[in-house]
């Protein structure tokens, strides 16, 4: 397999429209029913991750079980992402998402209404399964809606600055509402998914499903159960220990399932996906940088949660206030990224997010000691990692879907998407790991010392995406042989 420096992809018969796509009120419309969608979900997250201590205390639940409240959703998003997005391709996206949708409501109203921990677990993973079908979806309604070039950059950009804004309000709103009760950190969205289902009959416009596929039903269940038992194993390994017969077992059978998709989906004749677009190189790189930027950045906000609540006993609120500066950096600068791409392409930008990145990790490194200072560490540190997102998160999704055919915009859409989870989840259970064997007894009180193995983790996969774009466009070879078309299957 020839991978080849180009954003076309071979299913691309025709070139983007050029002309300027006129901005109806219908099309804001359909915009902020995307925008609330993404909202929701980030809101959702950080809500209950907020309350996951006022849900142990009143349900009686351990520290082992209360991480599969996290995680369950993890479960299901990770696992399903990818046949989430190409099921809206084949199906239809306004079915897939206005169903998707509906499911997440309901979900979220049983978990608010449930008094048993096993069964607010189930709920966490319908909510992600569900979110796994809506989440793609509606970045290929996005991406097949507004023209590829200015219209989508711009659309992109709006589309980032409610899933900064929704995982920012989140925070402050799960640390007001715990305090009247975790059961309004579930019922909250509720009325939000209720009101966007609404406004999402009646402006997502229809549809006609893919013309081919749909007909791969041993690819349908491989890939489902080989990405399930893949996520379920990373996630699962922290508590478990990574040479655990039961985690070796599992993830060997995750990687034989996997590999009897890959020789699945080259043997029939309609496959559920089509392997050919990872031969594009930017692609590639797109999927890899996600990785680099949810892996490091969640990991470390993760590791900040836990130091500034468990050890240095702040309250949900304060602890909020203090990670709020990264997400309103990225909330106030993502409207500009649509420009600042048209100018300057995305190669650039997500060269400057990783540089970003990696600049905030190695300040808190630098600076923190074993009792970093808020002014003098913390503060600067989310100020460069909220810049390293905001340039990032836009940019790497323009490039995963640049030059994709309208039919496999879901299917592009998921697999950055899956790329951003699944890395995430991996980096997460490695310094969950490494957190975990750092803490000793008798270490003063504000020690900081058991989180730098962590630290030291997420500054590396960050250079990791920073070398993964850099390298390609200094390479003699790259430059030699860009731009190739690939040639299509």
């Amino acid at each position: 397999m020839t991978i080849t420096d180009t954003s076309t992809s071979p299913a691309s018969a025709a070139p983007a429209p050029t002309f300027e796509q006129r901005w109806t009120p219908r099309l804001w419309g359909l915009l902020a029913v995307l925008c609330g969608v993404l909202f929701l979900d980030g809101l959702d997250v950080s809500m209950v991750g907020v309350a996951l201590p006022s849900i142990g205390s009143e349900l009686g639940l351990s520290t082992t079980a209360l991480q599969w409240i996290v995680n369950g959703y993890v479960l299901g998003y990770g696992g399903l992402l990818l046949l989430g997005g190409r099921t809206a391709d084949l199906l239809g996206r306004r079915r897939v998402f206005l169903t998707a949708l509906a499911v997440f409501a309901v979900a979220s109203l049983v978990g608010g209404l449930v008094n048993d921990g096993a069964l607010l677990i189930v709920t966490r993973f319908v909510k992600g399964l569900a979110a796994a079908f809506t989440a793609p979806t509606a970045m290929s309604i996005l991406t097949t809606t507004f023209h590829e070039g200015p219209a989508r950059n711009r659309a992109l950009s709006i589309f980032t600055v409610f899933g900064a804004s929704g995982y920012s309000s989140g925070l402050i709103l799960g640390g007001m509402l715990t305090g009247f009760g975790w059961r309004w950190t579930f019922l909250t969205p509720v009325p939000l998914a209720v009101l966007a289902l609404v406004a999402g009959f009646a402006l997502i416009p229809r549809d006609r499903p893919a013309a081919q596929g749909g007909h791969d039903l041993v690819g349908a269940v491989t890939l489902t159960s080989g990405m399930l038992l893949a996520v379920y194993t990373v996630v699962s390994a922290p508590e478990r220990g990574w040479l655990d017969p039961l985690t070796v077992g599992s993830f060997a059978l995750a990687v034989l399932l996997l590999a009897g998709f890959v020789a699945t989906e080259n043997r029939v004749a309609h496959p559920l996906i089509r392997l050919g677009i990872l031969r594009i190189a930017s692609i590639v790189r797109a999927n890899l940088s996600i990785v680099a930027l949810f892996g490091s950045y969640l990991s470390f906000q993760f590791m900040m949660t836990l130091y500034l609540q468990d050890v240095l006993h702040w309250s949900p609120l304060r602890m909020a206030l203090a990670l709020l500066p990264g997400g309103l950096l990225v909330a106030f600068s993502s409207p500009f990224m649509g420009r600042l791409i048209d100018r300057y392409g995305t190669p650039r930008l997500i060269i400057t997010s990783m540089t970003s990145l990696s600049l905030g990790y190695a300040w808190f490194l630098a600076t923190a000691g074993n009792s970093p200072h808020y002014l003098a560490t913390i503060l600067p540190s989310m100020l460069l990692l909220g810049g390293g997102f905001a340039f990032g998160f836009s940019s790497i999704m323009a490039q995963a879907t640049e030059g994709i055919h309208d039919d496999e915009q879901g299917l592009a859409s998921g697999l950055v998407q899956t790329s951003g989870q699944v890395g995430a989840a991996l980096v997460l259970a490695v310094v969950t790991a490494l957190v975990a064997g750092g803490s000793h007894a008798g270490a003063p009180a504000a020690d900081f010392g058991p989180y730098h193995p962590g630290v030291n983790l997420v500054t590396g996969v960050a250079l990791a995406g920073l070398a993964f774009n850099v390298v390609p466009l200094v390479s003699p070879l790259a430059r030699r042989y860009r731009p190739k078309h690939v040639q299509p299957d």
